[in-house]
Order: structure tokens, then sequence, then C-alpha cells
């Protein structure tokens, strides 16, 4: 069930309860909350109503009383009537069955309640991967956003894969990281995400085997696993995936594909090192294995740029370039580029024009803007700056509040610092612990099911007074939980 926006009004002279009741049944009469939902807890419908529980108890007795809901311990709160129900000749559909029917695998339920906490503006986000509000050039955007006379703004469908002008201004960018392609070899997506998507329906078959680093941001979505398809880790170590153990994989589990992220990796921020990105490119040309290579926190470098990606140095069309808007400009634009043999391009544009007959032609006229008019690179010099700013308090916290309990790396770019605890602590505690107190955690659990070592930490969100704040309190829920 989805947050609540409403909320009773307190100055009404209709009782709080009589509200929530009203609104209850209107829910349920008009078909939005259908038979067998199940509603959430009483204790998170009061929070979300901003009324005591006593009220919620009352609602809900009047409705179970009314026949429209049904309450047993144990397995709580379901909507088992719509009146309507009654008079009609045939029942309404199940749209309860329906859900749990669907072939796209829900979140962990973990990941939902990351999600539904992002929405409280009173949280402190510890986790959330994205640049902070403040951060976004909202002026800027706002000055680009005004057309003069001689521009052209095109309102209709772009072509199959996206604004030429955009394409042609991308492949000038990339020839920049040693990467030389034509526009006919770029796909405009509507950010990394969806590239997946289309690679996991376009080009792969029920069964396939895709192999990734262990942790990886890929077990955070079920883009793979939804298409019929398994995922399969490959360690990692401190100059990036381990290259050797791909050979054995291969043979040993039929990969389709490697999905890597070798630039600040997500969660870890390992920074492949140039060895292993030619080590790596190597033994997947051997094992004739593709590669996607996932290149979106590429430009938020701090000291000195990462290594060429490793596309830079295919030239047999090996590897399926990602890269995005999302982490260094707007993740609002929902603009990000497939790079790719020509082929392959032809096919998963022809698959995304029958998905959404192409990425807004508005956004990719604004990134198409900000990357001709320069803005773009002076942007990301400030950003740059900006993080390693944020990096560098957290990590001031860090070695004040948690250098007995925990060891880090210090990443040389990107959002994340991947923390590890040195004492015995369940995380999954942890997180529902600090969740009641106002702290939104990425637990390690998320990236690799097996991890009960270690948080996914951001100083890419929170602001300055957050991250100390938030930490300095997590550190004192460690420590009572760690002496009870």
């Amino acid at each position: 069930m989805s947050e609540i926006e409403w909320k009773p009004k307190r100055n009404s002279r209709q009782s709080l309860t009589f509200q929530i009741v009203t609104y209850m049944k209107k829910k349920i009469l008009n078909g939005e909350w259908t038979i067998g939902m199940k509603l959430p807890s009483q204790r998170k419908m009061a929070k979300q109503f901003d009324v005591n529980r006593s009220t919620i108890v009352s609602a809900l007795e009047e409705l179970v009383a009314d026949g429209f809901l049904q309450s047993k311990v144990g397995s709580g709160t379901n909507v088992v009537n719509n009146t309507w129900s009654l008079i009609a000749s045939s029942p309404p559909p199940d749209w309860v069955s329906y859900v749990k029917s669907g072939i796209h695998e829900p979140n962990i339920t973990m990941i939902q309640k990351i999600n539904e906490a992002e929405a409280d503006s009173k949280m402190i986000r510890l986790g959330t991967g994205e640049l902070a509000p403040e951060l976004l050039p909202v002026e800027d955007m706002k000055r680009l956003m005004q057309i003069n006379e001689t521009e052209t703004l095109f309102l209709g469908y772009e072509e199959p894969k996206g604004s030429l002008t955009l394409r042609k201004t991308i492949c000038e960018n990339l020839k920049r990281k040693g990467i030389d392609v034509s526009p006919a070899s770029i796909l405009i997506v509507s950010g990394a995400l969806q590239a997946l998507q289309l690679i996991s329906i376009g080009l792969l078959k029920r069964g396939s085997v895709i192999f990734h680093e262990t942790p990886s941001y890929l077990n955070s979505v079920h883009v793979f696993q939804s298409a019929g398809m398994n995922l399969f880790g490959v360690s990692i170590d401190h100059e990036g995936i381990n290259h050797e153990e791909i050979g054995v994989l291969k043979k040993q589990h039929h990969g389709a594909l490697l999905y890597t992220i070798p630039s600040y990796h997500n969660p870890t921020s390992i920074l492949m090192s140039e060895n292993r990105r030619k080590q790596v490119l190597d033994m997947c040309q051997q094992e004739s294995l593709p590669i996607i290579e996932d290149d979106v926190y590429g430009e938020l470098w701090f000291d000195y740029p990462p290594p060429k990606p490793i596309k830079a140095n295919d030239h047999n069309g090996n590897v399926l370039y990602i890269g995005s808007v999302s982490k260094s400009l707007s993740p609002g634009l929902r603009i990000g580029w497939l790079v790719g043999p020509e082929p392959v391009i032809d096919r998963l544009a022809d698959i995304k024009m029958q998905t959404d007959y192409g990425s807004s032609s508005i956004s990719q006229h604004m990134v198409q803007k900000w990357m001709v008019s320069g803005m773009y690179d002076e942007y990301l010099a400030h950003v740059r700056k900006e993080l390693k700013k944020k990096r560098d308090f957290m990590l001031d916290v860090l070695n004040s509040y948690y250098s007995d309990i925990a060891i880090w790396e210090i990443p040389k770019g990107g959002f994340f610092i991947w923390l590890q605890f040195k004492i015995d602590i369940s995380i999954r505690s942890l997180f529902e612990v600090s969740l009641k107190e106002g702290i939104l955690l990425n637990p390690g659990s998320v990236y690799d099911k097996n991890d009960r070592k270690h948080l996914r930490l951001s100083y890419s969100y929170a602001s300055l007074q957050e991250i100390e704040e938030g930490l300095i309190h997590l550190s004192k829920i460690i420590r009572a939980k760690e002496h009870c």
C-alpha cells in the first residue's frame, strides 16, 4: 500500500474518526482499495494520518462492523467488501491475485521501506545515492529553459535512437574518454536502468546467467531476475573484479554476459585499476563473454580522472557502454545513453520504440544545451569540489566516532563509503531501530543477500549538519545495541 498523503482536518466540525472512516470508505467504494488488499499496521496508519492510535482503532472497528474490513490476529486487516460486490451478479476482479501474478518481481521489503522513507522530508538519509537538492543546478536550468527566437524546440517524437544532435554531441564527449564511435552506435535511453531493461528483454533468453561483482547494485533491482535470468557474483579486491575467476565461471555456469561498474563501484566505491580493466577485457574476449560497462559515476572523480573506460580499448564490439546524467546533473531529466555495435543498438532502439516511443524530446534538448554550452563541464567541476568536501567531512566524523567499531576505505570519487563493522551487530535490527529514530540506512544485504557486516553510507545527499547529527546518533544506537 502506497503512502497516504491525505490527513484529517483538526479544525473540522466532524470528528477525526468520522473523517478517516469516510476517507477509507471512499477509497474502497471507488475501487482504489481492492478486495483482498492488506492495510498497514495501526501504528503506521496513525503516523500517516497524524492521529492517535486509538482513533485508528475506532475507525477500523466501525469499518469492520459495516462489513468493509476484516481483522484477524496474526494476519492484519484486509478489505473484504465494497458493497457493490453484494449486489453484482458476478464478483469484481481479484486485483490482489493479479498483483501477485505479475511477472516483474517486487522489491525486497527493505528496499520498499527505503523508497517509502525517502519521501519523508524529516528523515536523515545517510544512504541515498543521488545529489542533494542544493547541489542541483536549479538556477542554471531555469536560464537554459528560456528558448530564444533563434532556437528550434521540437515537441514531437524523436527518431528511434534519439536526437541525432544529442548523439553527435555525446560522440564528441566520449572521444575525451578514448571512446570513438558514431551516432549510429548510440541509443538515448531514459536512464541507465532502462538500458539494462532493454538488454534483458532484447538480447538474452530466459535462464541466462549474468555475472557481476559481489556485492553489486544489480542485486538491488530485479531487472534481469524479472526477465527470468539468474545473477551470479564474482569476487572483487582493491583493484576491482577478479578477472581470473571469470574464465572458470563462464565454463561452469555458461554465463551470458558480465555486468561491471569499474569507476567508483556501487556500493563499494572501488576504482578498477587500468591494468585490471585490460585484464577483464582480455579475459572476456577470450571467453566470448560480452560486457556491460556501467559508467554513470565516471565523471565524479575527486583528485584525478579514472582510467579510460573498458570500452576505450574495445575494438571488437565486445562492450556495451552505459552513460547518464542522472548522477552528475539531474536525475529528473531521465537521460542516459547506451553505446554498442549497430545491430545491437538497432534491435534495442526498435524495442524502445515499442515500449515508450522514445525518451523525452524536451529532456534531450536540455541535455544537449548543457553539453554544447560548456556549462556541463563547469558544473561538473563544481560538483566534484562539493562532493569531495562532503566526503572529507563524513570521513572526519567516522574517524571521531567509528574508528573502534568499523573500518572503511577512502573513496576516490562517486557517492559512497562502504562501512564494515568490526563488531557483531544485527544490521537488519540496526536498520529498523534507526528508521524509527529518523535515520535512513542502506544495509549491505541490499547488494548481497549474504552480507551481514556492511552499510553503504552516502555523502552525496544529506547536508553536513545531517551527516554529523545522523552519524553521531547512529553511533549511540550501535553502542547501546552492542552492550545489550
